[in-house]
């Protein structure tokens, strides 16, 4: 996720002060992962300095002054930029899974094993995503699916790998 886009999309929609920003983000992105206070005005303050926000007047409030940030075309057309490209589709050729079991034939541990528990692991949080899936939001619901449709995908490549073990390990003996 990048946190300087997604501000500067909140900001697009309407100027906002850094605890609105913070609060909309977590609302909408965090899932489990809150922004902290520090990077909204870190990130803000970045976007000001390379001119894609501005920042109003100290404005009072119920606790510290606050600033309203605004989005400049600059950083509009970067928004727009953003959003026109697509998500690069990852090959995922060097991932850690693949990682964890290479390095485990190499060092003549058990796969295998590792395989078995990575697929629990797999399956205790697809059981977690299924328990959102249950409730009352639907982007909660979509970022669900979106978990659960990459972690079926790991599920059929440890199938395959734990079948394809020893000749994996064949493999691996023969480099060493």
């Amino acid at each position: 996720m990048s946190v300087p886009l997604a501000l500067l999309g909140l900001l697009e929609r309407e100027p906002s002060h850094g605890y609105d920003l913070k609060r909309d983000y977590d609302t909408f992105f965090g899932r489990g992962k809150s922004l902290p206070f520090g990077q909204v005005y870190s990130t803000l303050g970045r976007l000001a300095r390379d001119g894609k926000v501005t920042a109003g007047e100290n404005e009072p409030g119920d606790g510290p002054e606050r600033k309203r940030y605004a989005i400049t075309p600059l950083g509009a057309r970067e928004v727009e930029a953003w959003l026109s490209e697509p998500v690069a589709a990852e090959p995922y050729l060097q991932t850690v899974l693949f990682t964890k079991v290479v390095l485990a034939l190499m060092l003549g541990r058990d796969a295998a094993a590792y395989l078995d528990l990575q697929r629990a692991t797999h399956l205790r949080r697809m059981r977690e995503f299924a328990q959102i899936k249950r409730g009352d939001s639907l982007a909660d619901a979509l970022l669900a699916d979106h978990g659960m449709f990459h972690l079926e995908a790991d599920l059929r490549w440890i199938d395959v790998t734990q079948a394809r073990l020893d000749a994996l390990a064949e493999l691996v003996r023969a480099s060493s």
